[in-house]
């Protein structure tokens, strides 16, 4: 049981992880163009790193498992 606990600790870190690098990319490229919002930029709905961040938010909530992903 011990070992469970510790692989699902180990589990949430690595998700914590990707999201708090995705974050920091994400940021970066807010400054480089000069906006405090995704949505004043005008690449908006064709930014990989934008949809890289959004999917790892998703992934850091179900942990990897899956699921729907729906508004």
């Amino acid at each position: 049981m011990e070992l469970s606990t510790n692989m699902e600790e180990v589990s949430f870190d690595e998700w914590d992880l990707k999201l708090q690098n995705r974050l920091k990319e994400l940021k970066s490229c807010q400054e480089q163009h000069k906006v405090k919002s995704c949505l004043n930029c005008s690449k908006l709905l064709d930014c990989k790193i934008r949809d890289s961040y959004i999917h790892a938010v998703y992934s850091s909530m179900n942990k990897g498992v899956g699921g729907g992903f729906e508004f």
